[in-house]
C-alpha cells in the first residue's frame, strides 16, 4: 500500500508544471522594463497576480473569493466544513524591481500543494485556504504613520481606521483607502467592521518563503523551518551634529568631526555584535543609510553633519531591549568625548514573533519522513505570519533555499528546493489531524 508521503511526493512531482507555468506568466506579465518584477502594493502588477491566480484556482475547482480589503481566498473543501480551517498564504506585491519569488512563491505552493491533495485522491479532514494577501511589502511602497503589512492586519482586524489616510503610496503621494478604491474595494467596509479571518475559525497558518539571506544556499540545504521572526529597533532619521571647519587648519584633537563620532558608534555595536554572537544570542544590524549634506561637504572640510539610519534586529526580545539601551549609552559617552551632539529621534519597535512549537515539530517529522534536510532558522525579514501571530493564531515557515538574496532581480529559487518545501507544505496539510 502506498504511504502518504509516497501519495503526495508523486503527486506534488505531477503538479509542478502547473506551478513553473505560473511563475512564468508572473515574470512575463508584470516585468519592469528597468528589470526583475514590479507588483505595486494596491496597483497594477498586484492586481494582475491576484487575477492570475484567481483564475488558475477556478480552473482547479477551487473555492474562489476576496475580502474587503482585497485578499484573495482559495479554497479546497475537507469533511468538516465546520471544522478550523488550515490557512496557506504569502503576499502577491513585489519590491520595485524586485524577484518574482519573494511573496508570491508561498501562494503558488499553496495552491500547488492543493492540485496534488486533488490528484492524490485525498480528501482533507478540514477546509484548505489558500490566501493571496495585499500589500505585504508596505515598507517599499507607503510612507507615514502606518503598521506595515496592510493587507493581512485588515483580513484579521489588526489595522487602525486612521492608517486608510495616513499611509501614503511613496510614488502617487495619495492615501491608501484611494488606491483601495481604484482596485475595486472598500475601506469602509473594513473601517471599524469585524475582522473577516476570525481567529477560532482557523486551525492554523503555513506559509512558504524564500530565504532572505544565504544560510541554506550556503550549507547547501533546500529547507529551513524557521524558529522565529526577529523583531526590530529602528531608528530611520538619526544624525550627529558636530560643526563644520578647514580641514587642513583645525587641528585633529579640536575637531567636532560628526563622521568619525559616527563610525565609533557604528565600531562600538559591531563590537557589542560579536560579543553578543560569541554568547550564542541572535542578533543582526544594519546602518542602511550614511550620508553628509552634499550641498554643504566638501573633499577640505570638516563634516559637520551626519544622517545615518539603524536597524537592529533580534528573536530575542531581551536582545532588541539591551541594544537599544546599548545605542543609547554608547551615543551620550561618544558625543560628549568628541564635543558633537546626536539626534536619535525615537525607536520604532517591533516585537519578535515566535512561531508555533508543535507545528515546527511536525514539519521537522515531515522532513524526516520525506527525506528532506533541514536546519532551524530565524527570520530577518518581517512576513504575514507574525501577523497571525499576534491575533493568537498557531503559524509556522517553511524557508526555500534562495541565492542572491531577496529584493532583487537576480533571486535564484531552485523549482526543485521549491518542489521539496511543497511537498512538505501538502504532507502536513493532507495528514489526518
Amino acid at each position: 500500500m502506498e504511504s502518504l508521503e509516497q501519495k503526495i511526493s508523486a503527486a506534488v512531482t505531477e503538479a509542478m508544471p502547473l506551478a513553473k507555468s505560473v511563475f512564468e506568466t508572473l515574470a512575463r506579465d508584470t516585468a519592469d522594463p528597468a528589470g526583475g518584477v514590479t507588483r505595486a502594493s494596491y496597483g497594477e502588477g498586484e492586481q494582475y497576480a491576484h487575477g492570475l491566480l484567481a483564475r488558475t484556482a477556478r480552473e482547479l475547482d477551487l473555492e474562489v473569493s476576496a475580502d474587503p480589503g482585497g485578499n484573495l481566498y482559495m479554497t479546497l473543501p475537507g469533511r468538516d466544513r465546520t471544522a478550523p480551517a488550515w490557512f496557506v498564504g504569502s503576499h502577491l506585491d513585489s519590491v520595485p524591481k524586485g524577484g518574482n519569488f519573494d511573496g508570491a512563491a508561498g501562494v503558488i505552493a499553496g495552491v500547488t500543494a492543493l492540485r496534488a491533495i486533488q490528484h492524490a485522491q485525498i480528501t482533507p479532514a478540514r477546509d484548505i485556504t489558500v490566501m493571496g494577501v495585499r500589500a505585504e511589502e508596505t515598507g517599499s511602497w507607503f510612507s507615514g504613520s502606518h503598521g506595515g503589512h496592510l493587507g493581512s492586519r485588515m483580513a484579521l482586524g489588526l489595522i487602525r481606521p486612521e492608517e486608510f489616510e495616513q499611509a501614503i503610496r511613496v510614488d502617487s503621494g495619495r492615501p491608501l483607502g484611494e488606491h483601495m478604491r481604484e482596485c475595486g474595494f472598500d475601506p469602509e467596509a473594513v473601517r471599524g467592521k469585524p475582522p473577516h479571518i476570525d481567529p477560532r475559525r482557523v486551525k492554523g497558518y503555513l506559509e512558504l518563503h524564500i530565504e532572505q539571506g544565504p544560510v541554506l544556499e550556503r550549507r547547501g540545504i533546500p529547507i529551513g523551518v524557521v524558529t522565529s521572526i526577529r523583531g526590530s529597533s529602528r531608528l530611520p532619521d538619526a544624525r550627529c551634529l558636530g560643526a563644520y571647519n578647514h580641514s587642513g587648519g583645525t587641528p585633529q584633537e579640536l575637531r567636532q568631526d560628526a563622521v568619525v563620532a559616527t563610525a565609533e558608534l557604528i565600531q562600538a555595536v559591531d563590537g557589542k555584535w560579536q560579543e553578543v554572537n560569541a554568547a550564542g544570542k541572535d542578533l543582526v544590524f544594519n546602518f542602511g543609510r550614511i550620508y553628509t549634506d552634499a550641498k554643504i561637504h566638501s573633499l577640505a572640510k570638516v563634516p559637520g553633519e551626519v544622517s545615518f539610519s539603524v536597524d537592529i534586529r533580534s528573536g530575542e526580545p531581551d536582545v532588541v531591549a539591551m541594544m537599544r539601551e546599548f545605542v543609547l549609552r554608547k551615543a551620550d559617552e561618544i558625543a560628549a568625548r568628541r564635543n558633537v551632539r546626536f539626534e536619535l529621534g525615537r525607536f520604532g519597535v517591533s516585537d519578535p514573533a515566535v512561531l508555533d512549537a508543535g507545528l515546527r515539530r511536525d514539519l521537522h517529522a515531515g522532513c524526516h519522513a520525506l527525506g528532506i534536510s533541514t536546519l532551524d532558522i530565524a527570520s530577518g525579514g518581517g512576513h504575514d505570519a507574525q501577523e497571525f501571530v499576534k491575533a493568537g493564531i498557531p503559524a509556522a515557515m517553511i524557508f526555500v533555499s534562495n541565492d542572491h538574496g531577496s529584493h532583487v532581480a537576480e533571486e535564484a529559487m531552485r523549482l526543485d528546493d521549491f518542489e521539496l518545501g511543497t511537498r512538505l507544505l501538502a504532507w502536513r496539510l493532507a495528514r489526518e489531524d
